[in-house]
């Protein structure tokens, strides 16, 4: 677990007690319009025996999604609930995400609660706010992701294999270094060889990389519906602070440009054909989180299944038939997947798996029950390392919002996986461990193992 703080961020000017009151004001207003109000009625609904709301509300507490999601397969592959409809099944979740008459965004942001956030959002990057990648359609999105795509194609990714697997040697030796047979493996090698990588890819300085790291983590929650007001501030704060950071680390590239790929974004704006400033921090902000955030997931899930299942790990050292490192991460990505969920919504009256959808309507596509639907996967709530379709789940998405970093994650989860249990062949998990409370980034938090 990270334990930086994050710095809270200023601009050099001093508030007066009126500023500081209207701040507070808006905030209250925002939070009230984005989790204060939606959660309330989420919570309400759960109570009634809403079979969506009941999933979102056991995320928030930490609980088993298994039952909760089996409760909506079992509904239907497409079920509508209170606040919208919920596709589980492996072929609804992948007609909906690659259908273009689904987007991105939320439905009713003209509505008062819609209007009222607008009026009151902090002027600050946001991961599923305009114009994050996440956030954005084309052609916006066509243009934005056409600029970082270069970086993260296989060949490129490819170049990047042998320094990979340098940096995780380099960490596994800090490891070895500091004595003891117990470590958060969390801390200590999930969280660090992703953020390296990227950090590396974007020009972000080694001094600089553990606040990278720190912001990334206390912005997680971000992507969640319901936080409570303390987690709201936390993540404004958090959000603002890599916001006020990124600009300084843009303005240094600006001045001292390398061959990273922040330069070559920087580059382009300045020249004509690229970015604004809100859209250039706001494509690097991502493109920075998201080169780590959800391998530290794939990495911690991966290990404490592997850990847990020392009949899979036998298969891989074995040399089993299908039991190769590859298959091992497509299998890991199946089963755990490092996001749970996504949501679209339909521009145009609709039809999927012969529940009709109207026009504005909300669909959430849950990734967990397309990868465990046992219509493809074949005993799917088993880990099975040798399966031969496991690359056929949806743990990236699908369509124009597919993964932009789904190689680079790949890649570092196969070297990450097989040089910790080559160096470390009896890890087992030790008491401690705890999961991540988010409702949509799914991974763990703390990750205590003895290397034996």
């Amino acid at each position: 677990m990270v334990t930086q703080v994050v710095a809270p961020i200023t601009d050099g000017r001093t508030e007066g007690p009126l500023e500081r009151a209207r701040a507070g004001i808006r905030s209250r207003l925002h939070w009230a319009a984005m989790h204060g109000i939606p959660g309330a009625a989420l919570r309400r609904t759960a109570r009634g025996g809403d079979l969506q709301a009941r999933m979102i509300v056991t995320l928030a507490h930490g609980g088993d999604v298994r039952g909760p999601i089996e409760d909506l397969r079992a509904a239907g592959p497409v079920h509508r609930a209170k606040f919208g409809y919920v596709a589980t099944s492996h072929a609804a979740v992948r007609e909906v995400l690659s259908d273009d008459g689904f987007i991105t965004g939320l439905p009713g942001q003209q509505g008062l609660l819609g209007k009222l956030a607008s009026a009151t959002a902090p002027q600050t990057i946001h991961p599923v706010e305009k114009p994050s990648l996440l956030a954005t359609n084309p052609p916006e999105h066509t243009r934005y992701r056409k600029l970082v795509t270069g970086v993260f194609t296989k060949r490129a990714v490819e170049r990047l294999r042998a320094r990979t697997e340098e940096i995780a040697t380099e960490l596994l030796d800090r490891i070895a270094a500091q004595g003891g047979t117990r470590v958060d493996i969390v801390e200590a090698y999930c969280a660090q060889l992703p953020v390296t990588v990227i950090a590396e890819i974007l020009g972000v300085p080694a001094s600089e990389r553990g606040r990278v790291l720190a912001f990334g983590e206390a912005a997680a929650p971000s992507l969640d519906l319901g936080l409570d007001w303390r987690s709201y501030r936390d993540v404004q704060a958090a959000l603002g602070s890599f916001d006020a950071w990124l600009g300084d680390h843009l303005e240094s590239l600006r001045r001292n440009p390398g061959d990273d790929l922040l330069s070559q974004l920087v580059a382009a704006r300045d020249e004509g054909v690229g970015l604004t400033d809100l859209e250039l921090k706001s494509t690097a902000g991502l493109v920075l989180a998201a080169g780590f955030e959800t391998t530290v997931n794939l990495l911690s899930n991966g290990i404490a299944l592997l850990a847990d299942h020392p009949d899979q790990l036998a298969a891989l050292r074995n040399g089993e038939p299908g039991a190769t490192w590859t298959n091992a991460v497509e299998e890991v990505l199946r089963f755990d997947p490092p996001v749970l969920l996504t949501a679209r919504v339909a521009t145009r009256p609709t039809e999927v798996a012969g529940q009709r959808i109207g026009e504005g309507a909300l669909v959430a596509t849950v990734l967990w029950g397309a990868n465990r639907d046992p219509e493809v996967f074949a005993d799917p709530h088993t880990f099975d390392i040798t399966r031969v379709n496991a690359r056929e789940h949806i743990a990236f998405s699908a369509g124009r919002h597919h993964c932009l970093g789904a190689t680079l994650a790949r890649m570092e989860g196969e070297v990450g996986l097989r040089a910790l249990f080559d160096r470390y062949p009896d890890l087992q998990l030790a008491p401690g461990a705890s999961r991540r409370r988010t409702r949509i980034l799914q991974g763990w938090k703390e990750l205590p193992v003895t290397l034996g």
